[in-house]
């Protein structure tokens, strides 16, 4: 991995350095891997390679590959079509949670705006931004509390009504 890692003793590591703490460093692989990898590009591409592995256990790449393709122009993106074509609406309720969570960039609890608008990227890192107004309507279509938020149980009320 193209990253340099810092264990208890403040100095660069490596993995297999028996002056580390292998606590420390895996502490550090992980959070490595949520902050720079899970959603965004991984110059080392590990993190890249476990968020697909995440997605792929839950929803066939095909169908998601079908789903961006179908928005990729701008203004284009209908989160009912998107989950229709990918397969989340015949997915079970712990099976949209789990999604959930992988959408909850920052473990919140909640798909905050700035998060949302990064949607279709956490499907596929190569795919497009949503815009401003796609990012807009799509938290009023799910955000029953009117918090400016989706929690978990708004997410799976808007993927399976």
């Amino acid at each position: 991995m193209n990253t340099k890692l810092f264990c208890d003793r403040d100095v660069p590591c490596r993995a297999g350095d028996p002056r580390c703490h292998l606590a420390t460093l895996s502490l550090l692989l992980v959070t490595h891997w949520l902050t720079n990898c899970y959603f965004l590009e991984c110059p080392g591409g590990v993190g890249n390679h476990w968020f697909n592995m995440s997605l792929a256990s839950i929803l066939p790449a095909e169908a998601i590959g079908n789903a961006i393709r179908e928005c990729q122009a701008p203004e284009s993106f209908c989160h009912k079509k998107f989950f229709q074509l990918c397969g989340l609406t015949s997915k079970s309720p712990q099976d949209v949670k789990v999604i959930f969570s992988i959408l909850d960039n920052d473990g919140s609890g909640f798909i905050e705006e700035e998060e949302l608008k990064f949607f279709l990227q956490r499907f596929s890192p190569n795919a497009r931004i949503l815009t401003e107004n796609e990012t807009k309507k799509f938290l009023l279509a799910a955000d029953e509390d009117n918090d400016g938020k989706i929690g978990a149980e708004e997410f799976q009320l808007m993927v399976l009504s």
